[in-house]
Formats: structure tokens, sequence, C-alpha cells
């Protein structure tokens, strides 16, 4: 399982960390390349871009083993979450084992269950991909 994001505060902390190793091994940077450098090892663009996104608090970590419930194709379900991989920054591709099989098809002349989903979700649990009424494809929630 990947770590989760540090906070703005522990990120400028391993910032000042990363400039004090690098003088003493003899090269000098500024605050700021050393705030670009951490953005850069989490997956961000720069600092400004991950300074913006640790600001919209905590994104969910959906550990292996959780229980979620969400939807699928618009389908209602409970699930565990088998596996998770990080794609980018904030972004998951989690497998999801559901506790009971849904159909995925909407068309009444034949069915396709499915026991196991895998999908790619962001910080707010949601994916990128579309229904045709423009719902996401895949939507999560934490169970407590």
């Amino acid at each position: 399982m990947n770590a989760p994001l540090p906070t703005a505060r522990q990120a400028k902390e391993l910032a000042k960390r990363l400039r004090m190793k690098l003088a003493d091994d003899g090269t000098e940077i500024g605050h700021g390349a050393s705030l670009e450098m951490i953005a850069h090892q989490h997956g961000f663009r720069d600092w400004n871009t991950m300074s913006a996104a640790l600001a919209g608090g905590p994104s969910h970590d959906w550990p292996i083993g959780a229980k979620v419930s969400g939807t699928y194709l618009s389908q209602p379900f409970t699930a565990t979450v088998m596996s998770r991989t990080t794609v980018r920054a904030d972004w998951v591709r989690l497998e999801l084992h559901l506790d009971e099989a849904i159909d995925v098809v909407a068309s009444s002349r034949f069915s396709n269950f499915r026991r196991r989903i895998f999908g790619v979700v962001g910080p707010k649990g949601h994916s990128e991909e579309r229904t045709s009424d423009g719902q996401p494809q895949l939507q999560l929630n934490l169970l407590p």
C-alpha cells in the first residue's frame, strides 16, 4: 500500500530536510527548489499544484480490506477493497470484491452479473469516466 500524502506542514519539513541533506553533500539549493522537488516526488507538476491539493483536505486512502459502498454503472453495491495501485497523485486503481453480484447491463434482453470491479477513482471517490447521463461510472464511500 502506498503512503498517504503528507500535510502541507509535513511537506515543508520534508523540503527543509532535503535542502539540509543536499547542503551536507555539497549541493546548495533554495527552499523553493526543494519544495518543487518534494512536489515532483509525490507526482505533482509543481509546488503550487501540490499545495492546492493539500489545502483541499485529506483524500481517502482506500486501504486494502476496507469496506466500501457506492454505485457502478448506476447499480448500488457494497464491497471490500482487494488491491490498490497509485496511478497519479490522489488517483488510485482499485480492485473491489462485491458482497453480492450486480447486473451491469441496463438492457432487459440480457444480463451481465459481476462480483469484481476494477476502476480508477480520484480524491472525491469517483471515476473520471461518465455514463451517458453524466454520472461517474464508479462512485465510492468508505463504510465505518
